[in-house]
């Protein structure tokens, strides 16, 4: 997989939040059940989220996280890029510590295109599709116990 760990639970959780009616929170432990999520690390997601400006969260009774903004405001490049998913570092993909242009692995041309790709989906996709694509599917009641 080309995102890491990281990138791919804070994409789900994010997801998942965009589902919820407006003006709803969910703790974090439901978000957790819900998304399958282990919650330590979620709880680290969840932090760096909400420090981009991505989530706002409340303490409390009626507390909870939700989106800092219009699912149709935050696009997926906003998400990767808050939990460090595209490292700038030159790091090489076959292994062999850094490679550019200048000094390529086997790997670089393909790998540079992949990654290109996967970026320019995350600046041109936003969470408004996720949660346009989840009205009326019956799976992606998420949260369905919230009043």
């Amino acid at each position: 997989m080309i995102i890491s760990q990281t990138a791919e639970y804070a994409i789900r959780a994010m997801s998942a939040l965009a589902t919820l009616p407006d003006g709803k929170r969910v703790r974090a432990s439901d978000l957790g059940r819900a998304t399958g999520i282990p919650s330590p690390y979620l709880s680290k997601i969840l932090r760096r989220l909400v420090l981009a400006e991505l989530l706002v969260s409340r303490k409390g009774q009626g507390g909870g996280f939700a989106l800092a903004r219009p699912a149709a405001e935050i696009p997926f490049i906003e998400i990767l890029e808050a939990v460090d998913a595209f490292p700038t570092d030159g790091r090489c993909a076959f292994g062999w510590g850094n490679c550019d242009q200048l000094s390529p692995c086997p790997l670089h041309g393909a790998w540079s295109r992949l990654n290109n790709h996967l970026q320019r989906w995350a600046v041109d996709s936003n969470l408004a599709e996720v949660a346009d694509a989840a009205k009326g599917d019956q799976r992606v009641q998420l949260f369905s116990d919230l009043s």
